[in-house]
């Protein structure tokens, strides 16, 4: 088959993996299509932790719809797992099928697992491709793979700011900055996080819900983190979300941005989403413990020796102290422009 055709059924794969988008952690995304004759005639998607993987949904597809897996392609956006786990091996289910080539788009990072299922399906005699829009394929779980294999979440800070890099006035307005396609941004970031982490001041300030809302009924809320040295605002946070799905922590310097990120990680939370303010953006730079960044900019000038940066902290003496983004991307949101890169 030639590699258009090839890329064009990972490409599905990629679709069915994306459907999974928030609802697997601390499992990866991952979507699998079953071709035969050049068709396709099953796929499939993680849909949860516990739940059947990708592999194993695109094998019910085929059955489902009346036909049989012997003698198929599967493309697999991620290399099958040969371990049993909460579910049994994929690996074993793609033999048992009899499925005679698989693709898969990218190796799992596990040192425990990376090669394994590959090795397992070729020892018997399943022909295996790799590498099938393999960038692709691994930035969809970038956060799985920090996490995995370092033991902490992957985190990404998100800031909305003026022209002139202003996140709110010198009274603390921040309503709003942006518009409403770059608020809807906002929530599929939500969507995907573990836990949501904001300074005390934005806390005082806008009393952020730090929830997802759209859809309304999304059944996986983060749990919100508030950085504070203010034990008597630490107390009230119970009081502030009764839903108990809140937490306070003292980060008294950057040197202990590495612990907090540790217990995360022990916790399974795979993804951390900063939203603010800017001491708190300027101490998690500062710690180096920001893995993507992603501005939200308004076409708006607000001017103001006294109105609030998007990143405080202290003075730089050098432009070269500047830490720079690499595979920066740049869309539109609405009226506003969204810059993006990995620290």
């Amino acid at each position: 088959m030639d590699g258009g055709r090839r890329e064009s059924f990972m490409r599905e794969a990629l679709d069915e993996a994306l459907r999974g988008w928030g609802l697997t952690n601390p499992n990866p995304m991952v979507g699998a299509v079953i071709v035969r004759d050049g068709m396709v005639i099953g796929k499939g998607f993680h849909r949860g932790a516990g739940l059947p993987h990708a592999e194993i949904e695109a094998l019910a597809d085929v059955r489902r719809r009346g036909g049989d897996p012997a003698g198929s392609e599967m493309y697999v956006t991620l290399e099958p797992c040969c371990t049993t786990g909460r579910t049994g091996p994929c690996t074993e289910a793609i033999l048992a099928a009899g499925v005679k080539k698989v693709v898969v788009g990218s190796v799992d990072p596990n040192p425990r697992h990376a090669g394994r299922g590959i090795e397992r399906l070729k020892s018997c005699g399943v022909e295996v491709e790799t590498g099938v829009l393999e960038r692709e394929c691994a930035k969809l779980n970038y956060s799985f793979f920090k996490w995995i294999v370092s033991g902490r979440p992957f985190v990404t800070l998100k800031l909305a700011t003026t022209l002139d890099g202003r996140i709110s006035t010198a009274s603390g307005d921040s309503k709003w900055v942006t518009g409403e396609a770059a608020r809807s941004r906002v929530q599929k970031l939500r969507q995907l996080a573990d836990a949501i982490m904001v300074g005390g001041e934005t806390l005082r300030r806008d009393a952020p819900r730090l929830t997802v809302r759209e859809p309304a009924d999304w059944p996986r809320q983060p749990l919100r983190i508030v950085a504070t040295r203010d034990a008597e605002l630490a107390a009230k946070l119970a009081e502030l979300y009764p839903d108990g799905r809140v937490e306070a922590v003292n980060l008294p310097d950057v040197s202990a941005w590495d612990g907090f990120l540790l217990d995360l990680g022990r916790r399974n939370m795979v993804n951390l989403l900063i939203e603010g303010g800017g001491e708190l953006a300027a101490s998690a730079l500062a710690a180096h413990a920001v893995d993507r960044a992603e501005f939200h900019i308004a076409p708006k000038i607000l001017g103001g020796r006294g109105s609030r940066p998007a990143v405080g902290g202290a003075d730089p003496e050098l432009m070269a102290m500047a830490q720079t983004m690499r595979n920066v991307e740049v869309a539109r949101l609405g009226d506003d422009v969204m810059i993006s890169g990995d620290l």
